[in-house]
């Protein structure tokens, strides 16, 4: 059923130029949301690229959507380079976006870099949950 609904998602969202309506980043935000909650990192980070050529505001909703279909997806690696790009663009960190970047850290066996991220949580007064506590 997941699988139908995320169809849907991507569907409706390459319509959208057929019928003279611009996709906003809500409208990819949600689509991008669909390819994580499925592990389809590939689709999330081509969103979000696309995202950005379209001159899209990437937000942090954005960010965090992609950075937690790289966690589901593994890729441990692109979530610290996204992160990084989200700092270089001045976007505010949150919760979400950090708890897939130390779960996805910890899942590597990469501990020492997610100790990196719970300081720059505290740096940034990223409050923690319980995902992020637990990673």
């Amino acid at each position: 059923e997941k699988i139908c609904r995320w169809d849907k998602a991507l569907e409706l969202l390459s319509v959208l130029g057929d019928i003279k309506l611009e996709a906003n980043s809500v409208t990819f935000n949600t689509a991008i949301s669909a390819c994580e909650k499925v592990s389809e990192w590939e689709k999330a980070l081509h969103l979000f690229c696309v995202m950005a050529q379209r001159r899209v505001e990437c937000d942090v909703i954005a960010f965090s959507a992609v950075i937690s279909a790289f966690q589901e997806g593994g890729e441990w690696e692109k979530t610290c380079r996204l992160l990084g790009i989200m700092t270089q663009r001045q976007v505010e960190m949150d919760t979400i976006a950090c708890s897939a970047a130390l779960s996805a850290c910890e899942k590597a066996g990469e501990w020492e870099i997610a100790l990196r991220f719970l300081e720059v949580m505290q740096t940034t007064r990223v409050a923690p949950n319980a995902v992020t506590l637990n990673a």
